[in-house]
């Protein structure tokens, strides 16, 4: 059995990463990721294979590491407009 770990959304690794497609899931009412800890994914921006654990600071300064939490949307915005 593969050990899981619980990282807050806010740590700044792979696994927490917009632009990483690994297997993870992500609770975004409690901001959190559940990832394996051998888990090694894709970072869509540098195009290689990443581990899920690698620091964003200790990646190359190609890294566009991006929160995993949803856009807010401004009041009185809607889905795939501006507001009126």
């Amino acid at each position: 059995m593969k050990r899981k770990l619980i990282l807050p959304t806010e740590v700044k690794v792979c696994a927490t990463c917009s632009y990483w497609d690994g297997e993870r899931k992500v609770d975004t009412e409690m901001q959190l990721v559940v990832v394996s800890e051998s888990c090694v994914g894709e970072c869509l921006v540098q195009s290689k294979a990443s581990p899920s654990l690698t620091e964003a600071s200790a990646e190359s300064q190609d890294c566009l590491w991006e929160h995993l939490a949803p856009d807010e949307v401004a009041p009185g915005e809607r889905e795939g407009g501006s507001a009126a």
